[in-house]
């Protein structure tokens, strides 16, 4: 059982370089452990690259079929006061955005407070290196 960021679960929904090493991971361990607002920003970030031209509509709706497959079995971390709270202490410590904290708070809480031995799945720069920080392992 892995975290899954969004920055991977778009990648993963979309042939891009690292499709392949995502998938590869998903095929060793199908168990996905996400934030509970992951499938929005999947549908945001796919919307946005509509928008910037590089999906088509058909292929944004191949991507939103993809990811809403994935959704269907995999683990959602509800929101909570616990979650709130760790996302503030995640700022103070870590060059994030509002929504990368909640997502790494999620991530935590997930693990129980012990991330040593977890993996944390993302392609997001800053969110790896605060994960790291916090005793996530990384993949890819």
């Amino acid at each position: 059982m892995k975290f899954w960021d969004t920055s991977a679960l778009v990648a993963l929904s979309l042939k891009e370089a690292q499709s392949a090493p995502l998938r590869h991971i998903v095929e060793e361990d199908g168990a996905i452990v996400v934030w509970w607002v992951t499938l929005v920003e999947c549908y945001s970030a796919f919307a946005k690259l509509r928008r910037d031209n590089i999906l088509t509509r058909a292929q944004e709706d191949q991507a939103r079929q993809g990811v809403a497959s994935l959704a269907t079995g995999w683990i959602e971390v509800q929101p909570s006061q616990h979650i709130r709270e760790t996302a503030a202490r995640i700022l103070l410590l870590h060059p994030l955005r509002a929504a990368d904290a909640l997502q790494l708070a999620a991530a935590l809480f997930w693990a129980d407070g012990r991330p040593a031995g977890q993996h944390f799945v993302s392609l997001d720069g800053r969110l790896r290196e605060a994960a790291q920080r916090e005793g996530f392992q990384l993949l890819p």
